[in-house]
């Protein structure tokens, strides 16, 4: 009999659970879209290739409910299951895998960043009793090999990369960590077939949207990313025809037209994108599919810009930061204020929309670096705007800087940007930064040129319109209720 294997987010709130490097809070950002679950995907992948049966849920951004789930254990009966957790739903993560394990006896798999070559002290905070395996690295990389030891007695776990288990006398090993897998174009493409892509929607149109990893790795040293630790400071690039492959796959058996391509930096090689760009223009998807991607102002070039837009390209979002040089500097951003207003002017000159992001409440700001990232957003004036305050996750220098200058309230499990575990900076408390951060996006959303610039952009697309007022709605709600 074929083993049974459930990988699933958790009932809860909404959480990009895939997102090793920020795992951001969705229902409580501005105008945040849920990411379609591809960690799950591509472990259902690797699983369906050694014959395992799989099913696979994303009960949170189904809205689906804890009974939802045990129904599912009961009817489904899986051998092993494998969630997704976050540093923020960690507690209730946990708590949920245990009356999992009490009520049916699996395999217990937990799947985040936390478990990315953790501190011991860290780990005594959790109750890890009935947790056996926890993957921190790259999971397409580590489940079945997990899988195959645990429910096949196959291969030696000692040599799976990246992660814990338990041994026979139930204490926590860890295998060595910092080793990447190199061959990207050998993995399957996530199972798109479980997964029920109609929940995962491009912002505007509530299109289908899939998400394409183009890449792995960042060899940047901002301060306050996961990236480099957990994907390694070399980049790993699949090859640009292997992702048009992908894209065509979603779009001729999943309908799926629009995309996100996700990458620590999607623009960090030109002549990567450029390739990548020319065949799709070249290919039978030019004219009828849309993208976007995150990138870095540093290093971009303006005929990257300009060749996006003319393959699909609807939205590229960067990470800004922050108007001060001083900031930007300390931050590690690798990045000027100037070339913020750079990237911005050839987006402008291109027609390319941008999605901007901004971070508040770094150690050493004050009152005045703050303002000059407010006078940053009114000056680049993005389409959209996010604006956290920085979160010092485990692994970080950000969280070493603020525990060496005693600005944890608490553990930072639990917390996420818009409920702090920072006391503040040193010269800000955290309810000043809360405020600050409301200001600024109540004053950018709420200008009368902004709302007017909007309804002209929809004139011809009322729902368009409607899910702008949806997201506005919101973000003032989100806003008052912190």
């Amino acid at each position: 009999m074929k083993e049974r294997i459930l990988l699933f987010y958790p009932p809860g709130p909404l959480f990009q659970r895939g997102e090793d490097r920020c795992q951001q809070n969705v229902d409580d950002g501005s105008a945040q879209a849920m990411r379609a679950c591809n960690d799950l995907g591509y472990a259902a992948a690797v699983l369906l290739k050694k014959d395992y049966v799989v099913k696979l849920r994303d009960y949170q951004t189904e809205k689906a409910t804890e009974e939802d789930l045990f129904r599912d254990m009961e009817e489904f009966k899986p051998d092993m299951i494998m969630l997704s957790i976050t540093n923020t739903t960690i507690f209730d993560d946990i708590a949920i895998s245990n009356r999992l394990k009490e009520a049916f006896g699996p395999i217990v798999v937990l799947k985040g960043a936390l478990f990315y070559d953790p501190e011991e002290a860290m780990l005594d905070l959790l109750d890890l009793s009935q947790i056996d395996y926890m993957i921190g690295g790259e999971v397409d990389f580590a489940i079945d090999k997990i899988a195959d030891y645990a429910l096949r007695h196959e291969g030696d776990i000692k040599a799976v990369h990246s992660i814990l288990y338990k041994d026979a006398d139930g204490k926590i090993q860890r295998n060595q960590f910092h080793i990447w897998d190199e061959d990207l174009d050998g993995q399957p493409f996530p199972a798109r077939e479980l997964m029920n892509n109609k929940l995962y929607t491009r912002p505007d149109t509530d299109e289908p949207m899939a998400t394409i990893a183009t890449s792995r790795g960042c060899p940047s040293n901002c301060i306050f990313c996961l990236s480099p630790e957990i994907s390694g400071k070399r980049v790993r690039f699949r090859s640009p025809q292997n992702v048009l492959d992908e894209m065509t796959e979603c779009y001729e058996k999943h309908g799926i037209k629009t995309f996100f391509f996700k990458a620590d930096t999607f623009t960090i090689k030109a002549d990567w994108v450029e390739e990548l760009c020319n065949l799709i223009i070249a290919s039978p998807l030019y004219g009828k599919i849309a993208f976007t991607a995150n990138s870095r102002v540093n290093p971009l070039k303006r005929e990257t810009i300009f060749l996006m837009k003319k393959a699909g390209c609807f939205l590229v979002a960067f990470g800004f930061e922050s108007g001060s040089d001083e900031t930007l500097k300390l931050a590690r951003k690798g990045a000027t204020v100037a070339q913020n207003y750079q990237a911005m002017k050839w987006c402008r000159e291109a027609g390319l929309p941008v999605w901007g992001y901004f971070v508040i409440g770094f150690p050493w700001e004050t009152k005045k670096h703050i303002m000059k990232t407010k006078k940053l957003i009114f000056d680049l004036s993005p389409d959209f705007i996010e604006i956290t305050i920085a979160l010092p996750f485990y692994g970080t220098k950000l969280y070493d800087m603020c525990k060496e200058n005693n600005l944890l309230a608490q553990s930072v499990l639990g917390s996420d940007f818009f409920h702090s575990s920072m006391t503040g900076t040193k010269y800000l408390t955290v309810e000043e930064l809360t405020k600050l951060r409301r200001n600024m996006l109540l004053q950018f959303y709420l200008r009368p040129t902004y709302i007017l610039k909007k309804m002209k952009e929809c004139v011809r697309q009322p729902k368009v319109f409607l899910n702008y007022v949806k997201y506005g709605i919101k973000l003032v709600v989100n806003l008052f209720r912190h």
